[in-house]
């Protein structure tokens, strides 16, 4: 079984009006740092997790989810 973990960050920032570069200083990372992790290409660190769940002020459950795929479902493994 593998998972993908989900984030909302690009939601919660254009909700709030902010730039990728304003995200990124908010949470002492780079602008193309927030690009990656937007685009699932980077999964945050625990961390930058809970720095981003103090900026959104709200829960990490609130930003991140987990996607369960099962290779072998299709199989019945």
């Amino acid at each position: 079984m593998s998972a993908k973990i989900r984030n909302r960050i690009k939601e919660l920032r254009l909700s709030r009006g902010w730039s990728q570069q304003q995200l990124a200083e908010n949470v002492g990372v780079s602008r193309q740092s927030i690009n990656s992790i937007e685009r699932d290409r980077y999964v945050p660190s625990l961390l930058l997790a809970l720095t981003f769940a103090r900026v959104f002020d709200c829960s990490t459950d609130d930003i991140f989810s987990m996607e369960d795929h099962n290779e072998n479902s299709a199989s019945g493994n």
